[in-house]
């Protein structure tokens, strides 16, 4: 799938609410990279980094995925900036894809959240 193809399939897909005007700056294989903007002049909510987080775990995974299993290390807090989500596939295991993803704020220097999860293709 290319960058704008996944774009389309984001924006056709993912509910307002989520969609934080992503854009898809790299989508090679398996591997994802998006950048998120905050709402002007807020900053990220815990609920919006995790909706961050399933975004960016199932554009590298497959849309129709779901998460069935998550596990989230915050490793410093948000900025009020744009935020890049680095994700990749670990494996896939019939209907099941193992993936991770980082998030960093503004650049990637220092990831601010790590989280690995296990997805579930519809049959």
């Amino acid at each position: 799938m290319t960058e704008d193809e996944l774009q389309a399939r984001l924006e056709a897909v993912l509910p307002t609410a989520d969609l934080h005007e992503v854009f898809v700056e790299e989508c090679q294989d398996q591997d994802v990279r998006l950048r998120f903007s905050p709402a002007a002049g807020a900053g990220w909510t815990t609920a919006a980094l995790l909706s961050l987080v399933d975004t960016s775990l199932r554009a590298a995974s497959g849309l129709e995925a779901r998460v069935s299993h998550l596990n989230v290390t915050v490793l410093r807090p948000a900025q009020a900036a744009d935020v890049l989500a680095l994700s990749r596939v670990i494996r896939r295991d019939g209907d099941l894809v193992h993936a991770e993803t980082w998030l960093f704020s503004h650049a990637v220097v220092e990831p601010m959240l790590h989280a690995t999860a296990t997805l579930v293709q519809p049959l």
